[in-house]
Formats: C-alpha cells, structure tokens, sequence
C-alpha cells in the first residue's frame, strides 16, 4: 500500500497544498528530550519551492519547540492527511532550515507567502524522503473554516509587543535548546 517518491510531482503538489491542515514532528538529540508534533492551517502559510523542497511560514506561538530541535539537529517531518474525498497521507521527511525574520534571506525566502503579523520565521525542508501510505484509518471531517484568533491576536498586539513575547517564550525549548535568535 505504501510508496516512496523521487520528487514531489504534479498530483503530489495538488494534494500537499489542496491540504488544510498539516502536522510537522522532530525532535531532540537528548534520548529524554521530548518529541513534538505541532499542526499547522493557516490559509497559504505552506508551499512547495521545487521537486524536493517545501518551506511554511512559521508564526509566532506559545512554543519553540519546531525551531529549537530543527536548529539543533535538521530532522523534519511533514505528515498531510486526507480527511476529505479518497484517503491518503503524504509524508516528507527532510532537513530543516529555520530562516528567522531579520536573517538576510528571510525577504526571499518569505515571498512565497502573504504577510502574516506575528511571522517569526520560514522553515526550509530539503526532502530526502516522500513516501504515501493509504491513510485508511483516518476519519473523514467536512472543513469548516480557518480560525482567525492568531492573526487577531498578532495585529491587536503590534510588532514590539509581540518581540518581547518572542523573548519571553520563544527563546527556549522546553527541554532547553535555543529557539529564536532575533526577536524583532
């Protein structure tokens, strides 16, 4: 049932960005260090650069975790699951890269991307596996709507605001590892 891909062709473009929801793992090096798996929605906050690169626009949250273990050791995966029409879950397994706001190659790297208040960075995925598995246990939910509380928070609180929440909460994981280096 399951396959491995070369590249992200055109079907597999369609049903990644088609997608409204997705959920991204890692994980610290530490053997104790905790594993996370965040999802994430927001209306054209992923893309797919080429055949074996995706990025998504990460914005400002309550953790760092995604930052910190892609920081420290690059592993990233991206699960996309089917909850309308035929099942199936897409995975890209890869390296990460955290481009924070302020790096000189955040502008560029963004571009693919509205502007979202509150962004804080782009995580870069260089896939070195994409795989499909038929995703036959996943129930199927009828969309309703994007929740617009992150971006009503984000634009309420204003860019100095959410900088100081940046140093507050997002300077460290909870194991410890460095999160964001520029909080702007």
């Amino acid at each position: 049932m399951g396959r491995v891909f070369e590249r992200i062709d055109e079907d597999i473009k369609h049903f990644l960005e088609a997608q409204k929801v997705f959920f991204v793992g890692t994980a610290p090096m530490a053997e104790e260090g905790l594993i996370n798996v965040s999802p994430k929605g927001l209306d054209d906050t992923f893309a797919v650069i080429d055949d074996r690169t995706v990025a998504y626009l990460d914005l400002t949250g309550s953790g760092v975790e995604t930052i910190a273990h892609v920081k420290e050791n690059g592993r990233i995966c991206l699960m996309f699951c089917a909850f309308e029409g035929r099942p199936r879950i897409v995975r890209i397994h890869g390296k990460g890269r955290v481009i924070e706001r302020g790096a000189s190659d955040f502008v560029r790297a963004a571009a693919a991307f509205p502007e979202y208040p509150g962004a804080r960075s782009v995580i870069w995925v260089e896939a070195t596996r994409i795989s499909e598995s038929c995703g036959f246990g996943v129930p199927k939910y009828t969309y309703e709507s994007t929740r617009d509380q992150l971006t009503k928070w984000a634009t309420a609180t204003g860019a100095d605001e959410i900088a100081d929440y940046q140093r507050e909460h997002n300077a460290t994981s909870l194991d410890g590892l460095p999160g964001l280096e520029r909080s702007e």
